[in-house]
Formats: structure tokens, sequence, C-alpha cells
């Protein structure tokens, strides 16, 4: 059972590195703010959520100790993370920061537009 164990910790862990690693490498190579928010707050919260269930895991498979604190960090980290960087990329996008040349789509263009249209009927 220990090694069956350690092989699940291992993995959680292993797999929440490798993400943490392609966060670091879209931020660092992706070419403007919206791109590489996305690389950061979806691959970095899925490392991190790997990572503490790998410690989660370990505390209840190999010391018998359940620890829920770990489980709502996971939670925390499940809900807050992509939203902070959705938030934050939309107020940047408010603010004129510009995408990409090589953007395909500018949805929140026209949205924005017709927000304004209406702020000023009113």
């Amino acid at each position: 059972m220990t090694i069956l164990a350690n092989v699940l910790v291992i993995f959680f862990i292993a797999a929440g590195l490798l993400f943490l690693v392609v966060a670091a490498i879209g931020v660092l190579r992706l070419p403007d703010l919206y791109t590489r928010a996305h690389a950061a707050s979806k691959s970095s919260t899925l490392g991190v959520m790997c990572i503490l269930l790998g410690v989660f895991f370990h505390f209840w498979l190999n010391e018998d100790h359940i620890n829920p604190t770990i489980l709502l960090g996971v939670l925390f980290l499940f809900i807050t993370g992509p939203v902070g960087a959705h938030i934050m990329s939309r107020s940047s996008y408010i603010a004129g920061v510009k995408p990409w040349s090589g953007t395909g789509r500018d949805d929140l263009k026209v949205e924005i537009e017709r927000m304004k249209k209406e702020q000023n009927l009113k």
C-alpha cells in the first residue's frame, strides 16, 4: 500500500510541477498581456492544485492524517485564480491595452461599444 500511495503522491506533484513549468514558459514566451494572463492563470492554478492534492494524499495515505484545510485551499484556488485573471484582463482591455496584432477575434470590442452607447442614451 505504501508504494502505491507514494506513486500517487509523486504523480500529482510531478504533474503540478509540469503545469507550473508550462505556465512559466507561457508567461515568458507569449506575445501580449492577455495570452500571458491566460497561461499564468490556468496552468499555474492547475499546477498548484495538483501539488496540494499530492500533499493531501501524502498526509492521508502515509501519515493517516486527513487535513480538510488543504482541500479548502484547492477549492479556493480553483475559484479565485481564473476569476482574478479574467477581471485583470478585462480591466486592462477597458483601460486601453491593445491585444496582439495576430489576435483572430475581438468579441469584447462589440460589447464595450454597446455598453458605451447605452450609457450615452441615459
